[in-house]
């Protein structure tokens, strides 16, 4: 069976199983389940902690995880992301008090607190910043109001904590994150580092997971167009209906008319409507797309 890795927790717990519920798969009633066997799909769920779900991926033991980008760039761990997913979007930044320093270039010297101590160290590496690490479980905001570290280093949305900590955030985000797929990296490349052809494509219950996953994010992504349009006006309303390859045109009964149906971004649905209705089209309906395959 292919062996998954998935959240048990937090804000991809819920996210990650409702997209593997849309693809058709099985997913745990019971928040206590550590481990579900879908049989029917040929597959095993592991529940796990997201911070760990890298190292499980990239040891091996696991084929195939759903975790954020930030943990799996924080744990080192050899696994690899190979799709993006659309949620659990978040920015990874540095804050401090006013006037201690404008970017990471002017950290020398400096101690940095935060809960993604690899993440951090490695990118004061890359800007060849000498700087201390501490590692935080958790409320890093409060490290420098106790004197444990000049800057922190931590995951910002609108930054109202930092603010009401007397705090400001300094240069640019450290990284975005977004829940991923990974996969372990001897899937991916051979052991000195280089990709492996068709990788990995050569695992059909692999590539059956990412198809699956994949449809799911379009079909979120799209809604299914139909409506009624006079033959003279086509051209101009499948321009701005033109779907995946082309849309779909039949004739109506009532002569001189056609019925067309095409996939279109489901934010512009509602501009795309308006339009053809100034076109002269008429009965357009919207529909939801629950699956689909490219």
């Amino acid at each position: 069976m292919l062996r998954i890795a998935v959240p048990n927790k937090g804000s991809l717990s819920e996210p990650a199983s409702a997209m593997l519920h849309e693809a058709g798969y099985r997913q745990r009633k019971d928040r206590r389940e550590l481990v579900l066997v879908d049989a029917e799909n040929e597959v095993e769920f592991f529940f796990l902690r997201p911070r760990d779900i890298a190292v499980y991926v990239g040891s091996g033991k696991l084929d195939i995880g759903i975790t954020g980008r930030d943990l799996l760039l924080d744990s080192g761990s050899p696994a690899e992301e190979i799709m993006q997913l659309g949620f659990a979007g978040s920015t990874f930044r540095y804050a401090t008090r006013p006037g201690t320093a404008k970017d990471v270039t002017e950290f020398g010297g400096m101690t940095i607190a935060t809960s993604f101590s690899g993440l951090v160290t490695q990118h004061l590496a890359d800007n060849g910043v000498d700087a201390s690490v501490v590692h935080l479980d958790g409320a890093v905001e409060t490290a420098i109001q106790l004197g444990v570290a000049e800057i922190i280093a931590d995951v910002v949305e609108t930054g109202t904590t930092l603010r009401n900590a007397g705090l400001e955030i300094i240069g640019e985000p450290i990284l975005k994150s977004e829940a991923v797929v990974i996969l372990p990296q001897s899937r991916l490349r051979s052991p000195g580092g280089t990709p492996i052809p068709g990788a990995p494509d050569d695992d059909p219950k692999v590539r059956q997971f990412l198809r699956r996953m994949q449809g799911v994010l379009v079909a979120r992504r799209y809604v299914m167009m139909d409506y009624d349009i006079r033959v003279e006006h086509v051209e101009k309303a499948v321009a701005l209906t033109p779907g995946l390859e082309s849309p779909t045109v039949s004739p109506l009964h009532h002569e001189g008319w056609v019925a067309v149906r095409s996939m279109v971004p489901s934010k512009d649905a509602q501009r795309i409507m308006d339009e053809l209705y100034d076109l002269g089209a008429r009965a357009i309906l919207t529909t939801g797309i629950h699956a689909c395959r490219l």
